[in-house]
């Protein structure tokens, strides 16, 4: 852990004094990325690029808020109803659905308004029926 700074010791030079003694511990030793150069080295920085970065490695669902997952997730969980092999294989993934649904609303999710009712079981079985027979 972190001392304190002395009285009358100068900020450089205890922070300098901290440094070489995590050195001297070997807490800098196997780190990630040990003897590589620093990613974008020697290249023009924009004004964003920490938030560019950012949504890179958020691509996807990861960083959305939880009520935009659900909603990604109820689509999905619809597609896969459609194109299931059985009524019962599909009544099975909708149904599961529609418990995280129920379950968001009793418990409000954060982020932007959820907008998503429970599915109608029965009438998604009719659909993938009408599916089926093209």
């Amino acid at each position: 852990m972190t001392q304190r700074k002395p009285p009358g010791m100068g900020f450089e030079s205890w922070i300098d004094k901290q440094i070489r003694e995590a050195q001297e511990r070997g807490d800098f030793d196997d780190l990630p990325g040990a003897g590589k150069p620093l990613p974008g080295a020697g290249e023009p920085l924009e004004e964003d690029w920490w938030l560019k970065k950012k949504v890179r490695e958020e691509e996807g669902s990861a960083g959305l808020p939880p009520s935009l997952v659900l909603r990604r997730e109820a689509e999905a969980a619809r597609v896969l109803a459609l194109a299931a092999g059985t009524d019962d294989e599909a009544r099975a993934i909708i149904e599961a659905m529609n418990a995280r649904i129920l379950d968001a609303l009793r418990k409000p999710l954060s982020g932007p308004p959820l907008n998503l009712m429970p599915f109608d079981v029965d009438e998604l079985v009719r659909e993938r029926k009408g599916n089926t027979r093209t």
